[in-house]
């Protein structure tokens, strides 16, 4: 076992022998913690407060979320949440009725709070009150900026050309900021939890070109989540190249087709 793992097993009073190392967790350790009740905890590294406030805004705005049990000495406790991975017509319908509830629930201006970070990849949250900026300074060129010249150039590039290709000022909507099916548990035709966000306040595409980038959802889920603004179809490229680069930039040249595919897009 790990070093965190003993760390968890001191703090939560568990044998280290019975915790279990959970599938996925591809940024950091995830830990299943049996508890003495009979009841299960899920342990994680806590990134200075920002993951629990994260869910405890999401359960706010009326979407399931794990309970938040603790967070003491680097390490984050949540209520285990058990999932069957079955994505049914019915499950995909109660996430597009939750995910229009989330993002009815707007701030201020794009951004968060605190900054943070995906892996090695910071992140900047600085509040801005101009959207294709933000996408610009914030995500895209910022994410692109320690990788080859080449690809600097061309994200570049099509950074200039954000204000002609976004709206200047859609509403702010309280985003996952990192939507896949790994990320959303279901359990019986429901949605049981969102879990790993990745919040802040920005347009509310963003979430759906992120989970349109890695499933296929059904209409039963765009229907659910309700009309979509005209010229959805021609920013999706534009919202799932952010979370292209940063699996660039994670885990390596495998993800160069998808970023390229999506910089022709553009011309770019």
């Amino acid at each position: 076992m790990s070093a965190f793992s003993r760390k968890v097993a001191e703090l939560t009073g568990t044998a280290e022998e019975r915790i279990e190392r959970l599938a996925g967790g591809d940024l950091s350790e995830v830990l299943l913690v049996p508890r003495a009740d009979g009841r299960a905890a899920v342990a994680k590294p806590a990134i200075g407060g920002a993951e629990a406030a994260m869910l405890r805004s999401i359960a706010a705005a009326g979407v399931p979320a794990p309970l938040v049990e603790a967070e003491y000495d680097g390490i984050l406790l949540l209520d285990f949440i058990p999932n069957d991975g079955i994505f049914s017509p019915a499950a995909w319908r109660e996430i597009g009725r939750a995910l229009r509830r989330l993002h009815a629930h707007t701030g201020e201006a794009y951004g968060w709070p605190v900054d943070y970070h995906l892996g090695t990849i910071e992140l900047s949250n600085r509040p801005l009150s101009d959207w294709p900026r933000f996408w610009a300074e914030h995500r895209l060129v910022s994410t692109a900026s320690v990788l080859d010249r080449p690809w600097r150039e061309r994200v570049g590039a099509l950074a200039e050309r954000l204000p002609e290709l976004l709206p200047v000022s859609p509403a702010p909507a309280h985003l996952h900021g990192d939507l896949w099916s790994g990320n959303i548990l279901v359990a019986g035709g429901q949605l049981a939890a969102l879990i790993d966000p990745a919040c802040y306040h920005g347009h509310a595409e963003v979430d759906l070109a992120m989970v349109a980038l890695f499933d296929a959802p059904p209409d039963d889920f765009w229907e659910s989540y309700g009309p979509l603004d005209e010229g959805w179809d021609a920013r999706r490229p534009l919202y799932q190249l952010f979370p292209a680069l940063v699996h660039l930039r994670l885990f390596g040249a495998s993800y160069a087709g998808m970023v390229d595919r999506l910089l022709g897009e553009y011309g770019c």
